[in-house]
């Protein structure tokens, strides 16, 4: 299949979300209520399946968890690398910084997904290991006065799916057909909605004075964690599956709760939502290429 007609289907979607807020008029607390149906229960329900569906073995959850460690230091790393290059404003930079290692988990799993049950179990394992990375990482930069890092970490419903995933999976536990049916249909949802989402989150207000730190965290997230991906495959050995996933995964646009963790922890949350809006914008052109490379890996 072309890397285009890859990816359209989610832009189309990501299209859709901003046409139902902007166009026909959805309002924002309609998505604010969808995405915490998604966040809750849907993608960890897609979470825990995928995780489930192919077996694993240990030693390859092991290299996984190494390599998904490696990426997102890389990027916490390059994202605090320019602070003494930019002299940035601390607030703008706190909130920024997560955009250049966080991921779009709806396009994560949607992409890897059309690559077969292998990539996509193997996209989950590393989604899983990477969510309470990114979430200390990010936490801990905005958060001067807040100590309940470890606590929402131990309560986040995609950390728990993930767990959960591979206990059962590592286990070899059966799997009773009724509820695999039941997340089956409950995860295909969650990558069609998460999508619609991240279309309503899309925003590209002004902002002014922060042009420079922007253009750095989106060319970390789209153009060197990619790179670094690479390198991390072939230093690590993995098999060519995983190098791929790896690959995608340093390559998706950043979160959309990028932006929600910004506005709750006092952060600037408006320079968040168009670095991100902008960053899934390009992705649009960077996607396609990062993709055509992983087919010569």
């Amino acid at each position: 299949m072309s890397v285009i007609f890859l990816i359209l289907p989610d832009f189309l979607l990501i299209a859709l979300g901003w046409s139902l807020l902007h166009v026909w008029r959805f309002t924002p607390h309609f998505f604010q209520q969808l995405e915490k149906l998604v966040y809750y229960v849907l993608f960890p329900a897609l979470l825990f399946q995928s995780i489930t569906r192919t077996p694993i073995s240990a030693n390859q959850a092991t290299t996984l968890f190494i390599a998904t460690f490696g990426l997102i230091a890389a990027g916490v790393a390059m994202a605090w690398i320019v602070v003494p290059i930019l002299r940035p404003d601390r607030a703008a930079h706190a909130s920024l910084s997560q955009t250049a290692y966080r991921f779009n988990t709806y396009m994560a799993l949607s992409l890897a997904g059309a690559w077969g049950n292998q990539a996509q179990t193997t996209m989950a394992i590393m989604l899983g290991f990477a969510v309470p990375m990114v979430n200390v990482a990010a936490v801990h930069a905005l958060a001067r006065k807040n100590g309940g890092i470890v606590k929402e970490i131990m309560r986040n419903p995609l950390i728990i799916a993930t767990v959960l995933g591979l206990i059962w999976n590592l286990a070899q536990l059966p799997f009773p057909d009724t509820l695999g049916v039941t997340l089956d249909r409950l995860g295909a949802c969650a990558i069609a909605i998460g999508l619609l989402c991240v279309g309503a989150a899309l925003s590209l207000h002004a902002s002014r004075g922060r042009e420079r730190l922007i253009a750095w965290m989106i060319a970390v997230r789209l153009l060197a964690m990619p790179v670094v991906a690479i390198i991390i495959g072939l230093v690590l050995d993995l098999t060519l599956i995983e190098r791929q996933v790896l690959l995608l995964f340093a390559a998706l646009p950043t979160a959309s709760s990028a932006h929600v963790l910004a506005a709750r922890m006092g952060g600037q949350p408006q320079p968040v939502a168009v670095t991100m809006t902008t960053g899934t914008l390009l992705s649009a052109i960077t996607l396609p290429l990062w993709l055509a490379i992983a087919q010569y890996l």
